[in-house]
Order: structure tokens, then C-alpha cells, then sequence
């Protein structure tokens, strides 16, 4: 089995991931971690020095190879399934969970969140919470063709468990 976790970020794909595998008994793979290992960069490191449509590839690179993996839990990037066939290579090899956060929840975790994330930088909760609702509007024609959907951010892991199976 494998099961991709998709949408934006701070929407807890990495956090639900890790839950979901060890109630699973699956590995847990991050997509941007494996990228950061694979590259030996940083996410921040590689859009600054290759630009974002390097990244893009680099990030397909890594999702023909984890499509290959498994018995796993993929948390995704939040803009993986958006570029290239990607969504549809998800779909054809795995379960597609999409995490559908409401954006002011997503505000508040990210202005609260360590990581250092390129395409928000900088900006104030206003200028995050329009720029949530802005990508989610373009993203949402490929977060929508996951098979399944999630919009309660602390969703019990048995009814996760049950929906996918």
C-alpha cells in the first residue's frame, strides 16, 4: 500500500503522515526531506540557487522514485501534485488523502512554524491568509482529484484508516 498525503502547506501532511504510518505499521517518507537528502540542499537552498522550476524537477525526479517504494506513507510537498502529470502519477499508484485546512488555519500554523518557507516569506497574516486563499484557488483543480478527502485537521487515525481501506 501506498498513500500519498497532498495540499497546502502547514496543513499537516508531515504530522498526520507520521501518525498514520506507525498506526499503520508503514514507513513515513517526507517528499521535501527526501529531496534535501537526495540533493544534499536544503528546499530554501534550491530555490534560491536553481529557481523553483528546477526544484519542480527534481521534485518529479523524487516522485518517480518514491512511487516506487513500498508499505509507505508520503507526505508530499504542498505544490507536488500540481505540476507536471504528477497528481495523476499519484493516483495511479497509490491513495490520494487530500488535507482540505481551512486558510486562516493555515495562517496561523505557518506564521507559528520554524521552517523556512520560500514562497511565504516575509509576508504579514494578511498578505498570508490572501495569498493562501489566491493558491489555493489554482491548486484546488489538482488537490480536488485526490481520491479522498479530509477537512477536520485532528481527524480520528481509525476513520482515516477505515476510509482508505
Amino acid at each position: 500500500m501506498r498513500i500519498y498525503l497532498i495540499g497546502y502547506m502547514g496543513c499537516g501532511k508531515s504530522t498526520l503522515g507520521r501518525r498514520l504510518s506507525e498506526f499503520m505499521d508503514l514507513q513515513f517518507i517526507d517528499m521535501d526531506h527526501y529531496i534535501e537528502m537526495r540533493n544534499h540542499k536544503t528546499i530554501p537552498q534550491i530555490f534560491a540557487e536553481e529557481g523553483e522550476s528546477e526544484f519542480r524537477k527534481k521534485e518529479r525526479k523524487a516522485l518517480d522514485e518514491l512511487s516506487e517504494f513500498t508499505d509507505t506513507v508520503i507526505a508530499t510537498g504542498g505544490g507536488a501534485p500540481c505540476f507536471f502529470d504528477n497528481i495523476d502519477v499519484m493516483n495511479k499508484t497509490g491513495k490520494t488523502i487530500y488535507l482540505n485546512i481551512n486558510p486562516a488555519i493555515l495562517a496561523e500554523r505557518l506564521l507559528k512554524s520554524k521552517t523556512e518557507r520560500p514562497l511565504i516569506k516575509g509576508k504579514s497574516k494578511e498578505e498570508l491568509i490572501a495569498f493562501i486563499d489566491d493558491t489555493l484557488k489554482k491548486r484546488n483543480q489538482f488537490y480536488k482529484q485526490a481520491k479522498y478527502e479530509i477537512t477536520q485537521p485532528d481527524i480520528d487515525l481509525q476513520l482515516v484508516k477505515e476510509m482508505i481501506l
